[in-house]
């Protein structure tokens, strides 16, 4: 579902990371480690169309990856550290603004709302949530919403304790469902359930 070869990027006069090999099938799940500022917010963003590398080539699902295209965002599910959200939505009105943004049943909202830990505040506006909260709220929408491909870039962040474990089973359900995952993380449970990790340095 991802296959890159030979990918580089430079920042300046330093390759981030050069010849690098990279791929994930449909139904698993591939985490990338590594400390900060060598590359593994870039990598996920060449996967995502928004970073053209200097050499090599990426393709996901078979063609290049471009985020202008209506087709390809619909297939391709990601988290940034620059997502954002709707302040002045209630979660219930994220997930029904996403239902009817792609056409799709995403179940019984309240139960998914439930699952998140936002059940007692599915109507309340997120602009007055926590960072741990918005970060829920963010992990539900892009897990929630139609997928075949989903990025993630330190999904971690900011979530507790019971967060984070619910961060992993997101994860488990989307591989499930025979889409392809990418993750950069730092977080252990991440790594030891993810199929295959890439350590750049």
């Amino acid at each position: 579902m991802i296959d890159a070869k030979a990918l580089g990027v430079r920042a300046g006069e330093l390759w981030l990371f050069d010849d690098l090999d990279f791929s994930v099938e449909p139904g698993e799940c591939a985490a990338i480690v590594g400390p900060n500022g060598v590359g593994k917010s870039t990598l996920m963003r060449c996967f995502y169309g928004m970073q053209k590398p200097q050499r090599g080539r990426v393709l996901v699902d078979g063609k290049l990856p471009d985020e202008r295209d209506v087709e390809f965002r619909r297939k391709v599910s990601v988290l940034f550290d620059d997502s954002d959200f709707f302040a002045e939505l209630t979660p219930l009105q994220h997930l029904e603004l996403l239902s009817g943004s792609y056409g799709a049943d995403l179940g019984d909202h309240e139960e998914l709302l439930r699952d998140a830990g936002l059940g007692e505040r599915m109507r309340v506006t997120s602009g007055h949530f926590s960072a741990g909260q918005r970060r829920r709220l963010l992990l539900l929408g892009v897990t929630a919403r139609p997928h075949r491909v989903l990025l993630l870039d330190e999904p971690e962040r900011a979530l507790d304790t019971a967060g984070k474990e619910w961060l992993v089973e997101l994860i488990a359900r989307s591989t499930a469902a025979g889409a392809a995952v990418v993750v950069a993380t730092h977080h252990p449970p991440l790594l030891e359930a993810a199929d295959s990790v890439l350590e750049l340095w």
